[in-house]
């Protein structure tokens, strides 16, 4: 699939050996991730990679399952990082939303392991830009603040049900 010159590349729930040794380089090239034992680590994390018209790969996102105290249901935990070379598109955006669709098509097979997915926006323009309580063009929600202070959101499954409460 392409959208505006990236072409993504779906791990989740894949062996891509070939694809996971170009993620780390581009991780170790764009100084995403310094430690390596954490970054082959990360790599059992993907979702999907983008690459560019020329087949450099763009961006990344991960997803790790959680359940936050506050929200006692679990969801995945995204990620992503894009190159610096790429940081100027919507590819973020594009990477969210693929992400988010890839995740909630194995949510729904697999009798909703994670309800949604949630974001911690550690990227201080996203806090200043993105002020709504709801985005319309993703439906995310905000949620309240993490221990680090900063935003959560969170966007659920169509069709997701709320799990029972563990006690």
């Amino acid at each position: 699939m392409t959208t505006s010159s990236f072409t993504f590349v779906e791990h989740w729930q894949k062996d891509c050996p070939d694809d996971a040794e170009a993620v780390l380089a581009f991780w170790k090239r764009e100084n995403a991730i310094n430690d390596e034992a954490s970054a082959k680590k990360r790599l059992g994390e993907i979702v999907l990679h983008a690459r560019d018209a020329t087949g450099a790969i763009a961006g990344v996102s991960t997803a790790v399952p959680i359940t936050l105290p506050r929200l006692g249901q679990p969801t995945y935990y995204f990620r992503c990082f894009v190159g610096k070379d790429w940081r100027k598109s919507r590819l973020v955006l594009q990477l969210l939303r693929r992400t988010c669709e890839t995740l909630e098509a194995f949510a729904r097979t697999h009798n909703f392991p994670c309800i949604g997915v949630i974001l911690e926006m550690e990227n201080a323009r996203f806090g200043e830009a993105l002020q709504r309580a709801w985005w319309p063009s993703t439906g995310f929600v905000f949620i309240g603040k993490s221990q680090r202070g900063l935003d959560l959101r969170v966007g659920y499954f169509r069709g997701a049900k709320l799990k029972p409460a563990k006690l």
